[in-house]
């Protein structure tokens, strides 16, 4: 109840929307202090209390703490708003990095939730054709290794991931291989590869490999990495069918495999291989 303008704890809950918790804890750190009365020592809160509430809601809009609230209102000290400023600025610079981490939290999640989407239409319609595309160039972290015939350990990849924290960087989107050879992936050979990956913060050019720019023949395949090697074989067929070269090497980008689920019929790999109407295709 509200009596010459003291107002009890209940009073103050309704009036202000916060609860009773809230404002014990507020008097508790003597935020938004109350008094008590001479006669019956009920907790009791003046207008002005009553007013510090949406400045304290309005302050922890912001993200300030407790504490900071505090030194504000007090406004203690000789140069009370250069502190003021000072901790304004201290807490733009915490929201912008806050942001950032928002930002590539937003950036992995939208990728990864392109692959399903991309994996989910693929096998939906059984897309398995083979077609000439041209491939949007990207700048991707890479490294070198020697594939041993564990196409799981190059995708999930302890090496790998420790260069992308050596380099200080955040991966996004399906891992890539580029294979130097078609003939040695058919048959299983020990080859050279290249692990890429795309990078929440753009590469030193040291680090990084130009992957796409250029026509290639494309063929998706689903289920097993332990049959890929028909769709390559199938690759080969329709591009000597209609005319076009292959380079000798091929990428494959896995966008649903051992990252997503351990059911190998839903994998889904996108074969890549730089195909050219000229005999100019590079061995």
């Amino acid at each position: 109840m509200e009596y010459k303008n003291r107002y009890f704890i209940g009073d103050m809950s309704k009036i202000c929307n916060i609860s009773k918790k809230a404002l014990r804890y507020y008097d508790k750190i003597n935020l938004i202090p109350s008094h008590r009365h001479d006669y019956n020592n009920y907790r009791y809160y003046t207008y002005d209390a009553l007013l510090a509430v949406p400045v304290i809601k309005y302050y922890k809009q912001m993200g300030f703490t407790l504490d900071e609230m505090k030194e504000f209102i007090e406004g203690n000290g000789t140069n009370v708003f250069k502190s003021i400023q000072k901790s304004f600025l201290s807490k733009i610079h915490e929201l912008e990095e806050e942001q950032e981490r928002l930002r590539r939290k937003h950036i992995s999640v939208k990728d990864w939730y392109d692959l399903i989407l991309e994996a989910e239409m693929v096998i939906d319609n059984d897309i398995r054709d083979v077609s000439i595309k041209f491939v949007d160039s990207a700048e991707l972290l890479f490294l070198d290794q020697i594939f041993k015939n564990d196409i799981r350990d190059s995708i999930i990849n302890l090496e790998f991931t420790k260069h992308v924290e050596d380099v200080n960087n955040e991966i996004t989107g399906p891992v890539i291989i580029k294979f130097s050879s078609i003939t040695d992936r058919i048959e299983n050979t020990f080859q050279k590869i290249k692990i890429l990956q795309k990078t929440i913060v753009p590469c030193s050019a040291e680090n990084s490999y130009r992957f796409g720019g250029e026509m290639m023949v494309s063929c998706y395949h689903i289920g097993s990495h332990d049959k890929i090697h028909a769709t390559y074989q199938k690759a080969r067929r329709w591009a000597a069918n209609n005319g076009y070269v292959l380079s000798k090497d091929s990428y494959e980008r896995y966008v649903t495999d051992y990252w997503t689920t351990r059911n190998d019929s839903k994998f889904v790999t996108e074969i890549l291989i730089k195909a050219s109407r000229t005999r100019d295709v590079e061995h």
